[in-house]
């Protein structure tokens, strides 16, 4: 008996290990975190902590892409980057705290500089 791999040489194999190294193992923590808080105060100092970690690891990702991209990144100026970043900030105000206009509307002006001016 052989275990039949023909799906990995498709053209869908790369979604299918995003989905398997990827999603999957995150969503285990995720799942788990939700039911290990089950019962836990909103405002009890652990999600308090929780919460703060969670923040300053996003800053520390923003300021990692920011200050030293690697990769692609790396070709659009600073400039252009901080000016996504404000420009995505500002419309995430301007549209209700939408998250969603904020990421594609800061997406849209990091793709605008990287293709005006990322060589």
């Amino acid at each position: 008996m052989t275990l039949d791999l023909a799906f990995v040489h498709g053209p869908l194999w790369p979604y299918i290990m995003i989905i398997l190294c990827g999603l999957l193992p995150t969503e285990v923590w995720r799942i788990l975190g939700v039911a290990a808080a089950r019962g836990v105060p909103e405002g009890s100092l652990f999600l308090v902590w929780v919460r703060a970690v969670s923040t300053a690891l996003l800053a520390a990702v923003v300021a990692k892409l920011l200050l030293s991209p690697s990769g692609a990144l790396a070709l659009v100026p600073w400039w252009g980057r901080t000016g996504a970043i404000v420009i995505g900030f500002a419309c995430f105000f301007a549209f209700r705290r939408s998250f969603f206009a904020g990421i594609v509307i800061g997406e849209a002006a990091l793709i605008a500089a990287a293709t005006w001016w990322g060589g």
